[in-house]
C-alpha cells in the first residue's frame, strides 16, 4: 500500500468524514465538490484502507423514501489521515488569512 496522498481535495474530504459527514451528498454540500471529484477520491481512500464503506439498511431508506446510500467512515489510519489534514487545511487558511505567499 502506498501512502495516501494529501491533495487539497483529499483533505477536505477527509475533513468532511471527521465532521460527522457519512455519506456522499453530504460530503458535496459541506465542501462544495462535485460528485465526480468526490466519489473518485472515496474510493481511491477505500482502497488504501483509509475509509470503510457499507450500504445503509434497505428498510431505513424505504422509510425515509429515498435510495439507499453509501455510508463512509474513517478506519484507525484514516482518522491518523484527517488530523494530517486538519493541520494542512489550517496552515492553508493562515497563509490566506496572512495575505498569501508574497
Amino acid at each position: 500500500m502506498s501512502p495516501v496522498r494529501l491533495t487539497h481535495t483529499t483533505a477536505l474530504i477527509l475533513q468532511a468524514l471527521a465532521s460527522g459527514s457519512r455519506h456522499g451528498f453530504q460530503i458535496m454540500e459541506v465542501t462544495g465538490l462535485a460528485s465526480g471529484t468526490v466519489y473518485p477520491v472515496l474510493r481511491r481512500l477505500e482502497r488504501e484502507k483509509a475509509v470503510d464503506s457499507a450500504w445503509e439498511d434497505e428498510d431505513a431508506a424505504h422509510e425515509a423514501g429515498r435510495r439507499r446510500r453509501r455510508i463512509y467512515g474513517l478506519t484507525p489510519s484514516g482518522q491518523l489521515l484527517a488530523e494530517r489534514a486538519r493541520q494542512r487545511l489550517a496552515a492553508t487558511q493562515r497563509v490566506l488569512a496572512d495575505g498569501g505567499l508574497g
